[in-house]
């Protein structure tokens, strides 16, 4: 073990070489989009806002070099220094990023860009750990058994059941001093059964080539996958929901600097949770427009509505910055029950209405590159038999965010959901009666988590409020 020493310069090195057949793709697998955003993008935005992380290289796919620049550029990742192409194999890929790195001694952070799930208690904890040890691995617990299989006459055959107690499943980052994997890669590449039986990580080649080096072990995360196969996207991109299940804290500074000389338009501000995202984005400074049906006649369904108050908006500030709809209505009843007037009602409102505001606001955003915040319901994940119409609109209203995320991702404008437990507004006291105050949510609870949202880098996500605070 070496003596405790001061943190040397950290850099993150994202492994993006792959190409992406197992995911079903002619395209590099990093390049999909979960959750609005590429699978790149989350894990470079992981390094950018490590405090630990001091610069960020990106070993990229032949071809595609271009593509991270523009990613760069329009996501503003001020620590990433330099973009190369990796090369037909990871040990190859690895070695070009050393070599990039000069001979400076640092510490050496490599991650799969695959893994854009990774917490960053891991990032911090690799560094901490860094300052004793000259490698350092992170890993999880094997949950299933793991067998060894051997040829059989008829196929594979079990040959051995290793103790289950100490296997581990590897994961990214593998972290190093530079002069320590760097040597072991020398070693490596002197040695001619390397390329016959290539370790299948950077920790391999410093455990076969300097086996002296002890490599310490960073607890990992069950939420750390590595995006390799179809379903492995359809997994990430539900963890990632509920990844940004809460909303971000921020400092009252925060708030001043993102609102002071923007606009906001809110509809349905007249009362609950829109009187009070109203208010609070004003007493932040933001010029606040609000409209409603039974403020000024504006109906969410009616698209030239929606178009004509936008334009308002624009024309006495010259911008808009942030477009927030808790405009909504709540009928009980079973779906047989309900008349006409009423299906019409419920769908024009509470999904017609977020399309409307939509359509209406893109353009402006685009300008501002700004955002959109729309409202669902917990009854979303349930269809109740009691308002299934509300429920099924609600979805869809998830469904509408996670998709215009995805859309206007390269506009840079922003889109998300917020998802309040039961909440002390007008339209549930008219739908179930008075109700025990300290089993309801206030609506300045879920005003500041909206303003939370709308402050933050987060897109195409569905944020909780829950009455326990969690």
């Amino acid at each position: 073990m070496a003596a405790l020493e001061p943190r040397l310069r950290t850099v993150g090195v994202v492994l993006a070489g792959g190409v992406g057949q197992r995911v079903g793709l002619n395209t590099p697998k990093q390049l999909v989009k979960i959750a609005g955003k590429t699978i790149l993008e989350h894990t470079l935005a992981l390094f950018e806002g490590a405090p630990e992380v001091d610069e960020i290289i990106v070993m990229m796919t032949p071809g595609f070099t271009d593509e991270v620049e523009r990613i760069v550029a329009l996501n503003g990742f001020r620590k990433v220094g330099k973009i190369l192409e990796g090369g037909a194999s990871r040990p190859e890929t690895t070695w070009r990023a050393l070599k990039a790195l000069g001979a400076q001694e640092c510490d050496v952070l490599l991650h799969d860009a695959v893994r854009p799930l990774l917490e960053p208690r891991i990032i911090t904890e690799c560094v901490e750990a860094l300052k004793v040890y000259s490698a350092v691995d992170v890993a999880i617990p094997s949950s299933d058994t793991i067998v060894v299989a051997a040829p059989g006459p008829r196929g594979e055959i079990v040959r051995d059941i290793p103790e289950r107690s100490g296997l581990r499943r590897g994961q990214t980052p593998q972290c190093f001093r530079l002069s320590v994997i760097r040597e072991a890669y020398e070693r490596a590449f002197a040695d001619p059964d390397f390329d016959r039986r290539p370790p299948t990580d950077d920790c391999g080649v410093v455990l076969r080539y300097l086996p002296d080096v002890p490599i310490y072990i960073v607890p990992g995360s069950e939420h750390n996958m590595k995006v390799t196969h179809p379903v492995d996207v359809f997994i990430a991109d539900k963890l990632f929901q509920l990844a940004a299940g809460t909303a971000p804290e921020h400092s009252p500074f925060a708030y001043r600097e993102a609102m002071e000389g923007r606009t906001m338009v809110v509809f349905g501000g007249s009362y609950g949770i829109g009187a009070d995202v109203v208010d609070l984005a004003g007493r932040h400074g933001a010029e606040v427009f609000s409209f409603s049906r039974s403020l000024n006649g504006v109906r969410v369904e009616d698209p030239q509505a929606v178009e004509d108050a936008l334009a308002h908006a624009a024309k006495e500030t010259g911008r808009i910055d942030y477009v927030v709809n808790t405009a909504g209505v709540l009928h009980m009843g079973k779906l047989g029950e309900v008349d006409d007037t009423t299906i019409a009602e419920t769908v024009g409102v509470n999904y017609l209405g977020p399309v409307n505001i939509a359509r209406a606001a893109i353009g402006h955003l685009r300008e501002t590159r700004g955002h959109l915040l729309l409202y669902t319901s917990s009854s979303y994940t349930r269809g109740r038999a009691d308002y299934s119409l509300y429920s099924s609109t609600k979805a869809a209203v998830v469904n509408l965010t996670q998709a215009l995320a995805d859309e206007w991702a390269e506009y840079g404008v922003r889109v998300n959901c917020v998802n309040p437990e039961r909440t002390s507004t007008p339209m549930r006291v008219r739908a179930f009666g008075e109700e025990p105050a300290h089993t309801l949510l206030s609506p300045r609870a879920v005003a500041q988590t909206s303003l939370d949202v709308l402050i933050s880098r987060l897109t195409g996500h569905v944020i909780d409020v829950r009455l326990d605070g969690t």
